[in-house]
């Protein structure tokens, strides 16, 4: 997002986060130091920052904390830095994949190996619609990831509601996903959960509209030469300038939606693991008296 909505936008998540229950804590690098939870200062330090500061996955990490540099952690840095800290519950946007043409460029996005390897359960509005949604769900699979949907069967595509993909893992309600996250982490299978929430209906942009838009800015990018990770930034970019700004506002209220349900699964995650607690200390109790 461009200044000032990302520094808005950021404001308003943690309000919303705090709102429901949770603490929030933004994540980012600032000179070379790792920051999970931000001040206000820092940030607006890093909106004000903006492309100036290193888009930064999980390759990019040592990079960026021996430079002493600025760096805005993707999906993938972002889930290693709250693993390493206890965090059981990150919100986002939504997620990198499989890039169109994938099977040629082999333009794969590292969140979807750091879901595969890193217990962090992520709240996203699916997949980002630039992408290729069957292969990412297929990759996803490969590496034995549970993807969930939250109040649907069918997976959603970041602007829109609907991708056209079915999806087995359905839960309903933030303890359905409290009881999915515990159970993951209580098996130690090692692996994240995707929890993909569907964009607000009065939100979602028109399909046909974005589709659109997509191929256009992805011809662009091909005439441009733009690949890489420069490539998924240029391709928002341009499918909001297509849009006439409709793709930006969509993007924000996925955002302050996702926060919204994520701030929620966060305190049923909680409260499921306090009353465990209870429940074992009544149990011991017991075995004392007895």
């Amino acid at each position: 997002m461009p200044y000032p909505q990302n520094l808005e936008t950021a404001k308003e998540v943690e309000a919303i986060v705090r709102k429901n229950g949770a603490v929030p804590a933004t994540v980012a690098i600032l000179d070379g130091k790792p920051c999970i939870g931000l001040s206000m200062e820092e940030l607006e330090r890093l909106a004000t920052l903006g492309t100036r500061a290193q888009k930064t996955a999980r390759r990019d990490i040592a990079h960026v904390v021996a430079s002493r540099g600025n760096g805005a952690t993707t999906v993938s840095a972002t889930m290693y830095f709250a693993s390493m800290v206890g965090i059981s519950v990150f919100v986002t946007g939504g997620i990198g994949g499989v890039h169109r043409h994938g099977e040629q460029t082999m333009d794969i996005s590292s969140d979807l190996t750091e879901l595969g390897r890193t217990p962090v359960a992520v709240i996203s509005a699916g997949v980002k619609s630039i992408l290729d949604i069957p292969r990412t769900l297929e990759y996803l699979e490969t590496q034995g990831v549970c993807v969930a949907t939250y109040k649907t069967n069918e997976f959603p595509a970041f602007f829109t509601e609907k991708s056209g993909c079915k999806v087995t893992c359905r839960v309903d309600t933030p303890e359905d996903c409290a009881r999915l996250i515990d159970a993951n982490m209580k098996l130690k299978l090692g692996t994240g959960i995707l929890i993909a929430v569907p964009i607000p209906k009065e939100h979602s942009a028109s399909g046909n509209m974005i589709e659109s838009a997509i191929q256009s800015a992805l011809r662009e990018a091909r005439d441009k030469n733009i690949t890489g990770n420069a490539e998924t930034p240029f391709l928002l970019a341009r499918v909001n300038e297509i849009t006439g700004g409709a793709s930006l506002a969509s993007n924000i209220a996925l955002v302050k939606n996702n926060s919204l349900v994520g701030a929620k699964i966060a305190v049923a995650l909680a409260q499921l693991r306090e009353r465990e607690h209870s429940n074992r200390g009544c149990l011991s109790f017991q075995e004392k008296d007895d």
